[in-house]
């Protein structure tokens, strides 16, 4: 189908409240009615992908409506991130799915905030909500974006949220991040930028995983979700686990047999994806690809026009086996064939740096020495790469060599004897940590870094848990000064295969930043505090205390 193009700009859609949100408007040059593709955003409708996208879609029979999210450009109200996006949403789909130029078959897309829009509103039930297309979004709003099992995610929210604080965009290019990002106490750390957020503050006083974030997250609403969603996401992106979790949520608890047919594409991108062949300093060919603009239209063709395309006849995940450099589908996650291995923490007790005697093997530990380091914060290990947003030229993104870090005193490092053979792991990577401080609280650390045999340490992903929420989210607890704790830090996800004469690397520290805030160690309340002290720590690896990571390994 080609037709032409008819446009209505900045049509007010009225909310519940009575302010209006400006919509661009595609529609085909037809006889309608027409399905429609709705997307809401906080980047401005008028920007030149998003117009050429709705001319597209209504070249192709849809009609497209582009919206101003509350607040942001041309639509009426006060911005706040998140919180008004679920009832603004379910108003606009009512009233798109009224209008006499569509059939009452809506479909939503986008990615990032744009995906946020979506899952937001779906639980409200739309009667013409048919299906989503959400790229890299969240699931749980307190572990991610702001909050990683207690540890703020510092990186993203000031530099997303500094950027946003505006009707328009706002520049961020000349602030002096590496001072902005050491404010002391960070709750004032929007007006060291020169703002005043709302949204900044409530951030940092809701340090927990309380009401505030339940209004909001994905996963205890799955029952409530009817529309199917294809959700797309990149191994190094911020919300890499978040994808798995959502398609997880759908398949297995959706609110109806359409959401129970959702599916999943993985690649190894960062938060934009398939936007090139190359992601941090790592080329994964061309093969790695994808047309990612017309995998969504063959969903939308089926979900909106009946079309009977095969596309649910297709296997529910595609990912890319970094490695192998190979697209693999898959029927389920994690995979059916996991063999889960443990694999044990070893030293002598100078584990520290890559030129210690840190050793990762299967092998259970015997009664080894403890390892020990100083974590002050003053001096935090800095992040290079890994799973970052949404401003790489100040904290980088992807897969990069950790060999400048590994050469720290406060990185432990674990590294595998090169192997016999391929080994690939494939699914959620978790690490259990036997480790005690000297303080009332502190940060815990751990990363997966694939070795080649010239050296280069690729980091795959990472993770960290704040100290006192080592219970959860909900129950904060301060430790007893050298007790030993057992730790559960969550690596997120990933798809590798460590070549043969490859090796598998551990990093444990207490801190990533500025990708996370830096724990001063005093257990006191959070963002209120400007006091930073050392902290000594521990990390057992004994019989009684055998640290491991968990590796999710796939046959051959």
């Amino acid at each position: 189908m080609n037709c032409g193009v008819r446009m209505e700009l900045d049509v007010k859609v009225p909310m519940r409240d009575g302010v209006r949100l400006s919509a661009d408007l595609y529609l085909p040059d037809i006889l309608g009615p027409h399905p429609v593709v709705l997307i809401r955003t906080p980047y401005d409708n008028n920007g030149a992908a998003l117009i050429e996208k709705g001319r597209r879609l209504a070249n192709s029979g849809y009609a497209c409506v582009i919206q101003d999210c509350r607040g942001r450009w041309d639509s009426e109200g006060e911005y706040y991130a998140f919180h008004q996006e679920g009832p603004d949403g379910y108003d606009t789909q009512e009233w798109v799915g009224r209008q006499p130029w569509s059939n009452g078959r809506v479909g939503t897309s986008g990615g990032s905030y744009v995906g946020t829009t979506q899952w937001t509103s779906a639980p409200h039930r739309s009667q013409f909500l048919k299906c989503m297309v959400p790229r890299v979004t969240p699931s749980n709003y307190w572990e991610s974006p702001n909050y990683t099992q207690g540890a703020f995610q510092l990186g993203v929210l000031m530099t997303w949220g500094m950027r946003t604080n505006g009707r328009t965009a706002q520049s961020i290019e000349y602030h002096r991040w590496t001072e902005l990002f050491r404010t002391l106490p960070l709750i004032e750390a929007d007006r060291a930028g020169g703002r005043d957020l709302a949204f900044w503050k409530d951030w940092v006083r809701h340090a927990s995983d309380d009401e505030y974030w339940q209004q909001i997250n994905n996963e205890d609403k799955w029952d409530q979700i009817e529309a199917p969603a294809f959700n797309m996401g990149g191994w190094f992106d911020l919300y890499s686990k978040a994808t798995f979790v959502n398609f997880n949520g759908l398949r297995l608890h959706g609110g109806s047999p359409q959401a129970r047919q959702s599916k999943l594409i993985c690649g190894p991108w960062p938060h934009g994806l398939s936007l090139s062949t190359r992601t941090g300093d790592v080329d994964f060919g061309a093969g790695s690809m994808v047309d990612l603009e017309g995998a969504e239209q063959r969903w939308l063709d089926y979900w909106l026009k009946g079309e009977e395309n095969g596309v649910l006849a297709e296997a529910p995940l595609r990912l890319f086996i970094m490695g192998a450099n190979q697209w693999r589908d898959e029927w389920q996650w994690p995979l059916a064939r996991t063999q889960w291995q443990k694999w044990h923490l070893h030293s002598g007790g100078r584990a520290n740096s890559l030129l210690g005697d840190g050793v990762l093997a299967t092998a259970a530990p015997a009664e080894e020495n403890p390892d020990t380091f100083v974590y002050d914060p003053r001096y935090p290990v800095q992040t290079l790469g890994g799973n970052n947003c949404c401003s790489p030229h100040v904290v980088p993104w992807g897969p990069y060599d950790q060999r400048p870090l590994e050469m720290r005193g406060d990185v432990l490092c674990y590294t595998s004897p090169p192997l016999e053979r391929d080994l690939e792991v494939t699914g959620p990577i978790k690490l259990v940590l036997y480790a005690a401080t000297d303080g009332l609280d502190t940060d815990w650390t751990g990363k997966l870094v694939d070795v080649r045999p010239d050296g280069y340490a690729m980091c795959l992903c990472d993770g960290i848990v704040r100290a006192r929420y080592r219970e959860g989210g909900k129950a904060p607890q301060l430790l007893v000064e050298g007790q030993v704790y057992e730790y559960e830090i969550d690596l997120w996800v990933t798809a590798n295969v460590f070549k043969k004469g490859h090796s598998l690397r551990l990093e444990v520290s207490s801190s990533n930043f500025p990708r996370f805030d830096r724990n001063p160690n005093t257990g006191h309340e959070f963002g209120m505090d400007s006091e930073l002290r050392a902290a000594r720590q521990t990390i057992h690896h004994t019989r009684a205390y055998a640290s491991y990571l968990l590796l999710p390994v796939i046959p051959s």
